[in-house]
């Protein structure tokens, strides 16, 4: 390991190098920023960093042990400064440690109050130099890194797996299919994230939609990516059925159907600024819901006039598919309570009333049922 190094030209390439930490610098293309277009400094790094990955077990682990400097940083030199290509994570957190100030920045920026825990003066003094490993290019690192953050141990969301990707795939020396293999993902499932990160892009480019206006704290980008990969979306999207190829364009959206796309992603994510909530809360069952709404006028007219999906859902499915769906729900319940009468001992009054109104219920469907059944069969 050599450290007696004076500027950062002087590290070597492909060597583990000590350097002083005041060298380093976040990377603002890291795959796992969410709109990382729009990312401006340390700060809104660092604030999407501690949204994305909580960042509050590392900082309690370097409070508690100091910097373990076993695995090098690996950076790329820009400039007169190292951006850092692997490691984000762990230099953000000694960041924070080394500066009062970026904590108030990332309150500021991203409305996140972070608590840096107390460290003591020996493990502080351990945040001041670490290991870097030098490679001449960003491209010499994507191997690595990919693989270790898609099926090595620390592993990557879908967002930013299927971001790294296509970065990769747009500086246009490397195969979608040969990426897929080198980072040891499914040729499918790559193919289907990286044409989703084109979506993406189209609509912060022709729909100014901002993934960071979003109405939940997470981003779910697999309700995107599997939604994309369903007919109803695509045909709502004027989509082709092999839109999805091994060789994604710009813009595959055409453009008139941008604004459908907007709305697309408004129900699936939402808009804090424009107080739009999602209609998807979860993929399964809300993905499938959304995607029959979707090719139905009626349903489609009730989504927007409403901006609630259960009540565009009942606008286009007929009411014996809806009785029926609902009494053999009701069965499945009952059988539940049945198995679980064990657990009842008589003392509880309202549990007692809450049957009887099941029972009275129950009762009123049933006669009403056999009613008109034999007023069909008097017919």
């Amino acid at each position: 390991m050599s450290d007696s190094v004076n500027q950062p030209s002087d590290v070597p390439l492909e060597e583990s190098t000590k350097v002083p930490v005041k060298w380093l610098t976040l990377d603002k293309d890291n795959p796992r920023l969410v709109g990382s277009g729009k990312i401006a400094g340390d700060a809104t790094i660092i604030s999407e960093l501690y949204r994305g990955e909580e960042l509050s077990e590392l900082l309690q682990s370097l409070a508690s042990n100091g910097y373990l400097d076993i695995e090098p940083l690996i950076v790329e030199l820009t400039g007169d400064k190292f951006t850092v290509l692997e490691g984000n994570r762990r230099l953000a957190a000694i960041k924070l440690f080394r500066s009062d100030s970026l904590v108030d920045r990332v309150f500021k920026v991203g409305g996140i109050k972070i608590k840096i825990p107390e460290i003591s003066q020996e493990n502080r003094a351990t945040l001041n130099r670490v290991s870097v490993y030098r490679v001449a290019s960003r491209d010499d690192a994507r191997a690595y890194i990919g693989f270790k953050h898609i099926n090595g141990a620390a592993k990557w969301e879908s967002f930013a797996k299927a971001r790294f990707a296509a970065d990769w795939y747009k500086r246009g020396k490397v195969s979608l299919v040969l990426i897929a293999e080198k980072i040891g993902d499914s040729h499918d499932t790559i193919k289907r994230m990286v044409n989703a990160i084109y979506v993406l892009d189209q609509a912060a480019k022709d729909c100014e939609f901002d993934l960071n206006d979003r109405f939940a704290p997470r981003f779910n980008f697999s309700h995107l990516y599997t939604a994309l990969s369903r007919s109803q979306y695509m045909e709502f999207l004027g989509l082709g059925p092999a839109w999805t190829t091994y060789n994604p364009k710009p813009r595959p959206i055409p453009q008139h159907k941008t604004g459908a796309l907007l709305e697309l992603l408004h129900w699936i994510y939402g808009s804090q600024e424009q107080e739009i909530e999602p209609v998807v809360w979860s993929q399964n069952p809300d993905i499938k819901n959304l995607g029959l709404v979707l090719l139905n006028d009626e349903g489609l007219t009730v989504l927007r006039a409403t901006n609630s999906l259960s009540q565009a859902l009942a606008s286009i499915v007929p009411p014996s598919a809806r009785l029926s769906d609902s009494l053999l729900k009701a069965r499945t319940a009952i059988r539940d309570a049945t198995n679980s009468l064990r657990g009842f001992d008589g003392r509880d009054q309202a549990l007692i009333d809450i049957a009887e109104d099941v029972s009275e219920s129950a009762q009123t469907v049933y006669q009403r049922m056999v009613k008109k059944k034999a007023e069909l069969n008097a017919g």
